[in-house]
């Protein structure tokens, strides 16, 4: 395949992969580690960046995207919520992405409380929930953005 095209293709998938990594259906670590995989194997810029960087941010990306589908369980849980505030928490995030930035943080908070409501918590303690789904959902966003952040500083350095 011509370096230009591979160039490209390692582009959109970093492209993709940083737009993923705020969008519910998109996986954008991996598609961000991908993107710099694809660059590995243009033959002008394979020395930009050293198989031990691949692979120690393969591993971080693999414990990053379970750790991003555990923590709003686990902040959910640790308030006493229940599946259906995760569902509202999921849902919320869905419908939240349309909605533009202030959905997309605040869409987990707002599904998760709807879940809780509906499960037949009372309002104080669905916003309990809600707020541990919620903290679950930013926490793994923070770490997603941060390893998203490494793998682009990666990709760039090679390039240069």
């Amino acid at each position: 395949m011509p370096e230009p095209l591979l160039i490209s293709l390692a582009a959109i998938c970093v492209i993709v992969g940083v737009i993923g990594t705020v969008a519910p259906i998109l996986p954008g670590v991996p598609l961000c580690w991908a993107g710099l995989l694809i660059l590995k194997f243009v033959p002008s810029v394979k020395d930009g960046v050293s198989w031990v960087i691949i692979v120690i941010l393969g591993i971080i990306t693999i414990g990053v995207t379970i750790l991003d589908n555990i923590l709003p369980m686990w902040g959910t849980q640790k308030m006493g919520g229940n599946k259906k505030v995760v569902w509202g928490a999921t849902i919320g995030l869905l419908v939240g992405f349309f909605l533009g930035p202030l959905g997309i943080i605040f869409g987990p908070f707002v599904g998760a409380l709807v879940g809780g409501l509906l499960s037949g918590s009372k309002f104080m303690l669905a916003t309990k929930h809600a707020t541990g789904a919620f903290i679950g959902y930013i926490s793994g966003l923070i770490i997603k953005l941060i390893t998203v952040g490494l793998i682009v500083f990666f990709f760039v350095i090679a390039l240069l």
